[in-house]
């Protein structure tokens, strides 16, 4: 076996034994060495279907360098070190594959954004070309080709540039957008009031067209006009750090920057735009490819590094997310948020008291932080810790005046941990209170309707919960579940098996739902059923109390009915 081969299979050994995607990322690249392009294809391949590209992007290069002109390495190692945001390499690579191949999108849109970022504006714009015969080539191409004559002063071009996209109805945001924001960085009064306003009523609930048109009303003396448009924001979605901060800034009167201040802003913003729009699972891997592009472009753009960390942790890189978000400058008002979410990513990768010191470290300097006593409760009830996870709950609540329905959440939590602590009274109290504050909340009707039910207490109320959390949430596997367990607790086992089967359906890897299945069918006199479902759920790894009750039922069956006496056990199973 050749020498390169055998070392790549090494480390794919190394990596699959060790767990998986972020275990992969402790691999020592340096010493290894290669005789054939073979072991770092393998390794590469690897670590490309895990999503660790920056791993990936170095195992291509090495089988580069002993293959130069294999035109499959040269791509897919164009698209890593694009990906893991090895630029210069990535952009010697592009001018090889355009070379050959001029048709290829990608290599043309990053030697265009290489010679944007040059202000070599025509050439840009040679390239741009070769990228418009897909919906998205055409898309940033259009977009990109407009900022080009931006930066040229041309707005007559960039306009006629951004007239492709009026021919679809979901890329006309996208034009309005652009060329209310070139309008205004090159001074035309009469037409970005205009634009402005029209950008407004068409996409009034976007994030980056709230900050442009309260930013650009704020620099024309409309400061009021500026504080209504935030205030409206924040009053219809969740808080947002950067509109939070505008608004505050708005109510002080200080005069903010522009949103766009050149060209190579506006490029950045139709990267990030674009990457933006494509992070969904089936796009996740061009939206890295646009994200890493913007920041290319402008390399302190914070929603960019953001967007960036979050797509990691969607590929579940969560060690390539921390590094995306610890990027950020802390002056940012995303930051505060890109800590905690550096905490949850930190615990992913199994760095639980790092995260937590990092949490302790936060409200320390920040006494009154909320989210980061909330966020520490979260990470402390996914590993059970459920005494320290109440007080996390408590503390953040001492943070809030007044409780508003937006804190149904935290009652709900405590509420949880204080049930799985063995503190009834104290989670019954809580579970009531994030019922106030969203009476028609499905978790909360199921936690509580589920709960009540297994203690024998308000059983009609109890079971009127949890048929309302089903109406409200019908293809949810647990709750379905709850309300076949409800109707067998009460004996109506026809009923429980019809809910059971359902959501076993729903959730078949689960196997408290399949242990449940079959007790119901043990009792309509299906016991073969019954057995099957039981094995089932032994196989499915219960929690090990649950596997001894499972493999007792698997050789004795249920006692009679007789025998039974009332469950009141004082604990409901998870639920959540």
């Amino acid at each position: 076996m050749h020498r390169g081969l055998q070392a790549g299979l090494v480390v794919l050994a190394v990596a699959l034994g060790s767990g998986g995607a972020a275990a992969a990322r402790v691999l020592d690249l340096e010493g290894l060495e290669y005789s054939s392009p073979s072991g770092a294809y393998l390794a590469g391949r690897y670590a490309s279907k895990v999503h660790d590209v920056e791993y990936a992007a170095e195992f291509f290069a090495r089988a580069l360098e002993d293959d130069p002109d294999n035109p499959v390495l040269i791509e897919r190692a164009f698209l890593l070190d694009l990906s893991a945001g090895n630029f210069a390499r990535a952009e010697d690579l592009a001018a090889q594959i355009a070379a050959t191949n001029p048709r290829h999108r990608i290599a043309q849109l990053v030697l265009g954004v290489k010679a944007l970022r040059e202000a070599l504006w025509g050439e840009a714009r040679k390239f741009l070309a070769n990228t418009a015969y897909t919906p998205v080539g055409e898309l940033s191409a259009s977009l990109l080709t407009a900022w080009s004559f931006a930066a040229e002063g041309n707005y007559a071009e960039a306009e006629k540039a951004l007239a492709v996209l009026d021919q679809s109805s979901s890329l006309a945001n996208f034009r309005h957008f652009h060329l209310a924001l070139i309008a205004d960085l090159l001074g035309r009064a009469g037409d970005v009031d205009r634009l402005y306003g029209q950008t407004y009523d068409a996409a009034g609930t976007s994030l980056r067209v709230i900050e442009a048109y309260g930013n650009y009303l704020e620099r024309a003396g409309r400061g009021a006009e500026a504080v209504t448009v935030y205030r409206q924001f924040l009053d219809t979605t969740q808080r947002n750090p950067l509109v939070a901060a505008s608004l505050a800034g708005a109510e002080k009167g200080i005069a903010p920057a522009p949103f766009v201040g050149d060209a190579a802003a506006g490029v950045g913003e139709v990267l990030f735009g674009i990457a933006s729009a494509l992070s969904d699972e089936q796009s996740i891997e061009i939206s890295l490819v646009y994200a890493r592009l913007a920041l290319s472009v402008r390399p302190d753009f914070p929603v960019a590094q953001m967007l960036l960390g979050e797509i990691y942790e969607d590929m579940k890189r969560y060690d390539s997310a921390v590094e995306a978000f610890k990027s950020l400058p802390a002056a940012s008002p995303l930051t505060p948020a890109a800590e905690l979410r550096i905490a949850s990513d930190l615990d992913e990768l199994g760095r639980t008291e790092e995260a937590i010191a990092r949490l302790d470290t936060l409200v320390d300097r920040q006494p009154d932080n909320y989210d980061a006593l909330y966020t520490r409760g979260n990470i402390l009830r996914g590993h059970e810790r459920w005494l320290e996870a109440a007080d996390s709950y408590t503390r953040a609540l001492k943070r809030i005046a007044m409780p508003g329905k937006q804190h149904w959440t935290v009652f709900y939590f405590r509420g949880i941990a204080h049930e799985r602590d063995g503190q009834w009274p104290a989670a019954e109290a809580d579970l009531k209170k994030a019922l106030e504050l969203q009476p028609e909340q499905p978790a909360v009707l199921n936690y509580l309707g589920y709960s009540w039910i297994e203690k024998r207490l308000n059983l009609d109320e109890a079971l009127a919960m949890v048929e309302k959390a089903v109406e409200l949430r019908p293809n949810d596997g647990y709750i379905v579940d709850s309300l076949g367990w409800a109707h067998f607790q009460f004996g109506n086992f026809e009923e429980a098996v019809r809910y059971l089967e359902r959501a076993v359906e729903l959730r078949p890897e689960d196997p408290t739902i399949n242990d449940h299945l079959g007790d119901a069918y043990w009792r309509i006199g299906r016991r073969l059923e019954a057995k099957f479902q039981w094995a089932h759920a032994r196989d499915s790894k219960p929690e090990p109390k649950d596997l001894t009750v499972i493999e007792k039922k698997l050789g004795d069956g249920l006692p009679d009915l007789l025998e039974i006496k009332p469950a009141n056990n004082g604990k409901a199973p998870d639920r959540t």
